[in-house]
């Protein structure tokens, strides 16, 4: 089947396979900053946004993103700018093969997401093997707190 859809801003079309993932898709392409874990949608390495929704992608058939509006990490610095910041500045990373899952989570955390308890929950689907998760969950605040003083009337 031909997929056509939106790749970090940018048009995309491919032919996939039915049963291909988009994660497969993805990396196929040359985005390859999403990363491949467990394959049974655990870990959160994978993790996407399709319609600014975070998806497994190795478990999400790339046929279903079909008109499809799709975030990868290598579009987060222009998506959210300040989470990517954020993680840089809070050194919110260690090995580097969970990152651009927790980046692209946060990117997505809603308003109502506003302390360590909820961040913690949030991200609970995106495992670190490496961290004890403190910068991550610091980079996390301090992104949700850039995107609230963005958005904060002057």
């Amino acid at each position: 089947m031909k997929m056509h859809a939106r790749v970090n801003g940018s048009p995309f079309v491919a032919e996939v396979p039915a049963t291909s993932s988009l994660l497969e898709v993805l990396r196929g392409a040359g985005l390859t900053g999403t990363k491949e874990g467990c394959r049974i949608g655990v870990c959160g390495v994978c993790t996407v946004l399709v319609d600014n929704r975070p998806v497994s992608s190795c478990l999400y058939l790339a046929g279903c993103a079909d008109g499809a509006d799709i975030w990868t990490v290598e579009g987060m610095a222009e998506h959210a700018p300040s989470v990517v910041d954020a993680f840089v500045e809070c050194e919110g990373m260690q090995c580097g093969i969970c990152t651009p899952g927790q980046i692209v989570a946060v990117a997505s955390m809603g308003p109502d997401v506003r302390d360590e308890r909820d961040v913690r929950h949030y991200l609970s689907g995106n495992l670190c093997r490496c961290t004890g998760y403190g910068t991550i969950v610091e980079a996390a605040l301090d992104a949700q707190a850039r995107r609230r003083d963005e958005v904060a009337p002057a």
